[in-house]
């Protein structure tokens, strides 16, 4: 058995050749129905290489991408994670604000986070331990 962790959950499925499911095993894990025109989720359908598709089977890391998703997995291939997809995880982060704070610069002028509002601000922290 393989085991496929999802930001929701955590599945156990039978794979071969790296992450070939079924499609019954892909839709539990997943949410996504293979179908004619693809793997499809509602009304969003995405299709899919001949090459990712099999008889009732579909190889999840190779679709996992297409959707633009990190796919890892083990040396032995019996744990994959499947990430979100950076859209999703941005659309997550846009709602996020930050603590306000006042730091000086690499010149020694305080900055302070909330005069930066609506800029893009690259912060970058570090620590010795």
């Amino acid at each position: 058995m393989t085991k496929i962790l999802t930001s929701t959950a955590e599945h156990e499925v039978a794979a071969r050749d790296g992450l070939w499911v079924s499609a019954t095993d892909a839709e539990r894990a997943i949410g996504w129905t293979l179908k004619p025109e693809g793997m499809c989720r509602a009304d969003v359908c995405v299709p899919m290489p001949a090459a990712a598709v099999g008889r009732n089977e579909v190889d999840l890391a190779a679709f996992w991408s297409k959707l633009g998703g990190p796919v890892v997995a083990t040396d032995t291939h019996d744990v994959w994670a499947l990430g979100g997809p950076a859209s999703e995880r941005n659309a997550a982060l846009e709602g996020l604000e930050a603590p306000d704070f006042t730091l000086p610069d690499i010149d020694g002028v305080p900055r302070t986070l909330s005069a930066l509002r609506g800029k893009k601000v690259f912060l970058a922290t570090w620590a010795s331990w």
